[in-house]
């Protein structure tokens, strides 16, 4: 029997290169997102193992829609919950659908898919959830993002207490990457409040991303972050907040002279 995996937001950057890699190790891969051209395309490209779906991620019942539809093509072995969207601006001037968006899309998107995925995965299997390095503490310009992603990252870590309790052998991976060079990150380059994302030694490739994504995959670790040492950066900082966003007031003047349109 084949094996499958589903990788949300899979139209471009990070989910792309994952369902990439997944169907180079032989998997039969589902790609959803909601821009359907685009993952149509991005299918069509990786050969006769990528099938393109168009679903929200925000939607529960879109995500059991694709579930059912893995099953259908095999054992569903591998599940990522990449779908994401980001809006960089102080936290009392997003446009309230923007909040909302961001919400549903980056966590209700994680725990819905990620429900999905354990009532489908019969045999097991593996669930990675794209989080970011910005849940470990506080991200001026980046709040609402930051918080989704800090909400994805504790509902990470629970999932997999709560299917070690029930005995089920499914592992649960949360990655957490640093800013990377995406459409995501780019749309956001010209807004002063996107700095941060320019604060580090540089954006992070997709391809470094899915390596990464690849890694957690084949092991047993939950969390991961990547670069290593802008992770141990927030996990130093987080506890200490008052410090922390000093910090990040020195770091938002290096990103802001970084910053392609401050150039």
């Amino acid at each position: 029997m084949s094996t499958v995996a589903v990788v949300t937001g899979a139209a471009r950057g990070f989910g792309l290169e994952i369902a990439r890699r997944l169907v180079d190790r032989g998997h039969e891969v589902i790609l959803t997102d909601v821009l359907a051209d685009e993952v149509r395309a991005a299918a069509d490209g990786l050969g006769p193992r990528a099938h393109a779906r168009v679903a929200d991620a925000g939607d529960a019942a879109e995500h059991r829609s694709v579930a059912y539809a893995a099953l259908e093509l095999g054992r569903l072995a591998v599940w990522v919950n990449n779908a994401g969207v980001a809006y960089t601006a102080k936290a009392w001037e997003h446009p309230a659908e923007h909040v909302e968006r961001t919400v549903r899309v980056n966590l209700l998107g994680c725990m819905h898919g990620s429900r999905a995925a354990v009532g489908a995965m019969r045999e097991g299997g593996h669930i990675l959830n794209i989080a970011s390095l910005s849940a470990f503490g506080p991200v001026p310009g980046l709040a609402v993002y930051a918080a989704t992603k800090a909400g994805v990252l504790s509902f990470t870590t629970s999932l997999q207490g709560d299917l070690q309790h029930a005995g089920r052998p499914i592992r649960v991976h949360a990655l957490c990457p640093d800013a990377a060079d995406t459409r995501m990150v780019r749309d956001v380059a010209h807004e002063e409040d996107a700095a941060l994302l320019f604060s580090g030694g540089g954006l992070l490739s997709a391809g470094e991303v899915a390596d990464a994504a690849m890694e957690l995959l084949d092991g047993r670790r939950i969390v991961r972050t990547l670069p290593a040492w802008r992770g141990a950066l927030a996990r130093t900082a987080a506890p200490v907040p008052t410090a922390g966003l000093q910090v990040l007031r020195l770091l938002r003047a290096v990103g802001d002279r970084r910053r392609p349109s401050a150039r």
